[in-house]
């Protein structure tokens, strides 16, 4: 497994992470025991990073990382990445962020509890909570830095001001973000900045939750999150599902499968960019991990640029009911 620094001052980490959080939430029910033998199939090809949420399943995912991690030979080389923040019903409603110092150094001691871990690796507000200033949370993750109960600070899902105002408190290791061939708006201003300031990216929903995958059709359904969101609706599907026979062209010429062209699209922006793959089975992660012998060459970026070029995609990346809320888009 390659691996790359994030940032000027974060962690070297492999250079593809697993993202953890459909096996506790968000896309129907996951297989406990496929989910622990995926966290410890990465742990043995060398993927150290593991990202997760402290309200991903209430909790859940934190303790199936925990589970995952106990006793295994290389858990000493596990590096965990905790967004925290949302606040949630027991009926699973949203209610808002809740970032204020107090709350941030509450939310830690539950995460460093279910964890069974001294100190998270990169800690980081999951949205931007509009009543705090970015100044006063970033102060608190300072302060537990110093204290020994987090090594890095992380940021997700803000824009380009809100980014420098962060890190004008404490050098900040990487931004986590939506980035992948039909999700391209960090690139105007969010990216600049960050390479401007030496912070790394952690690029979620590099397959667009199951869209470019390449394993996903009409047929299947929409019983998850991808119900309520904008690029898997009736009105969009059949332009984005043919973006991706496009993709599936340029992957047969390259001789990859689908997501492993998408996924190395991706790796192929910046040494500084390390993207995230949210597989929940081993089958699965396998693939996924196959995008590292990937090389795409100029020509094949070219070819990828003029078959979705930016906003080729149908439909936003969110509902718009969330969108407004978020402060990336505002960038």
């Amino acid at each position: 497994m390659d691996t790359r620094t994030l940032g000027k001052t974060g962690p070297n980490t492999s250079a593809l992470g697993l993202g953890c959080m459909g096996m506790s939430d968000f896309y129907g029910p996951a297989d406990r025991d496929e989910s622990v033998a995926t966290i410890h199939a990465a742990l043995d090809a060398g993927i150290t990073l593991l990202d997760t949420g402290d309200f991903y399943g209430m909790g859940h995912n934190e303790m199936l990382i925990a589970e995952a991690l106990r006793g295994h030979p290389r858990r000493d080389k596990a590096q965990i990445s905790v967004k925290f923040g949302a606040l949630r019903g027991p009926d699973m409603a949203w209610n808002g962020y809740d970032s204020r110092p107090v709350a941030v150094k509450n939310f830690v001691t539950y995460s460093l509890k279910r964890l069974n871990v001294d100190a998270i690796d990169i800690y980081r507000p999951a949205r931007l909570d509009p009543n705090v200033p970015i100044e006063d949370t970033i102060g608190a993750i300072a302060d537990l830095i110093k204290a020994g109960h987090v090594k890095h600070v992380g940021l997700s899902e803000v824009g380009a001001d809100t980014i420098r105002r962060a890190a004008h408190v404490h050098p900040i290791a990487d931004l986590q973000i939506e980035y992948s061939l039909i999700s391209r708006g960090i690139e105007q201003s969010i990216l600049p900045t960050c390479r401007e300031l030496g912070i790394g990216i952690t690029a979620y929903g590099v397959l667009s939750r199951g869209l470019i995958s390449g394993h996903w059709s009409k047929g299947q359904g929409t019983q998850d999150f991808r119900s309520i969101s904008p690029r898997f609706s009736a009105a969009n599907i059949d332009h984005n599902l043919a973006l991706v026979e496009k993709l599936r062209t340029i992957a047969r010429e390259i001789g990859a499968s689908v997501a492993q062209v998408a996924i190395a699209w991706v790796a192929a922006q910046g040494k500084d960019i390390v993207p995230l793959v949210g597989a929940r089975r081993r089958d699965r992660l396998t693939e996924a991990r196959g995008a590292q012998a990937v090389k795409l060459t100029a020509a094949h970026l070219a070819e990828l640029e003029q078959a979705i070029p930016v906003d080729a995609a149908a439909g936003g990346r969110y509902p718009d009911s969330q969108l407004v809320h978020m402060d990336s888009e505002k960038a």
